[in-house]
C-alpha cells in the first residue's frame, strides 16, 4: 500500500492559486451563462469581441498579446465571430499575411449590450464591498496578473 505524504498544516483552500481559481469560477459563471444563452458565445469569443469593441481595429496577434490567449483559440474565436457576422477581416495592403479585424454594425450592437450587462454584473459582484475595498482588490489582482494599473 502506498502512503501519501501529508502536511497537516497545508490547507488547499488557502493556497492562493487555488483560491484565485475558485474566485474566478464563482465570479464568472453567471455572466458566462448569460452571453452563451443570449449570443451563443464562448469565453474566448466574448474576450475577442470585447477587445475589438474597446480598442477598435486589431490583428489576431495583437489580441493574443493583450488578452494572453493562445493564437489557436483566438483563431477559432475569430472564425466563430465572423460566422455570426459580428466581425470582418481586412487584409493589410502592405502585408498580405496580416489581417485587421473590425466589428460589424451587429458586432458593435452586441458589444454595447454585453458591455452594459458586464457593468451590471460587475456592480452586483462588488456590491458587498466598500469603494476602498474594491479599489484594493482590483489593484492587488492586477498586480498578481502582471497588469499595468
Amino acid at each position: 500500500m502506498r502512503r501519501m505524504d501529508t502536511r497537516p498544516d497545508f490547507d488547499i483552500s488557502h493556497f492562493m492559486p487555488y483560491l484565485l481559481n475558485q474566485a474566478a469560477d464563482a465570479s464568472s459563471v453567471e455572466f458566462q451563462r448569460f452571453y452563451k444563452e443570449r449570443y451563443g458565445m464562448l469565453r474566448t469569443e466574448w474576450r475577442v469581441l470585447f477587445h475589438l469593441g474597446r480598442y477598435g481595429q486589431l490583428t489576431a496577434g495583437e489580441i493574443c498579446e493583450r488578452a494572453h490567449i493562445h493564437k489557436t483559440k483566438i483563431s477559432r474565436a475569430v472564425a466563430a465571430l465572423e460566422a455570426k457576422r459580428y466581425l470582418t477581416r481586412e487584409q493589410a495592403a502592405q502585408d498580405r499575411r496580416r489581417e485587421y479585424l473590425h466589428l460589424t454594425v451587429t458586432g458593435k450592437k452586441v458589444f454595447g449590450e454585453l458591455l452594459h450587462a458586464a457593468e451590471k454584473f460587475d456592480a452586483d459582484l462588488m456590491s458587498n464591498f466598500s469603494n476602498a475595498e474594491v479599489a484594493i482588490l482590483r489593484r492587488l489582482l492586477a498586480a498578481i496578473a502582471g497588469l499595468k494599473p
